[in-house]
């Protein structure tokens, strides 16, 4: 391609970089950013969440999150999670 060094003056994310060199639309279905993406909280979780942060904020001495992690029933969600979804509700 002729005019990639035009492509070179702006940043990339790690897909378009891979675009790039091995080739446009060379992505699978579930690879790059769709693979990224959060699976939504559901009303349930949303409820047990509320719970545990409830049954833990109180405790002195030990990190709130870290005991909601260890007590949650769905595994998977990560710290940044979490925070992000406790800020959110």
């Amino acid at each position: 391609n002729k005019k990639a060094f035009v492509e070179l003056l702006f940043w990339k994310s790690p897909v378009a970089v891979h675009e790039m060199t091995t080739g446009y639309s060379s992505l699978q279905e579930g690879e790059g950013a769709a693979k990224s993406r959060v699976p939504p909280w559901t009303p349930q979780e949303e409820q047990e969440l509320r719970e545990l942060y409830w049954k833990y904020k109180e405790v002195e001495g030990e990190d709130t999150i870290a005991a909601i992690l260890a007590h949650l029933s769905t595994p998977g969600r990560t710290r940044r999670q979490v925070v992000k979804q406790l800020v959110r509700m």
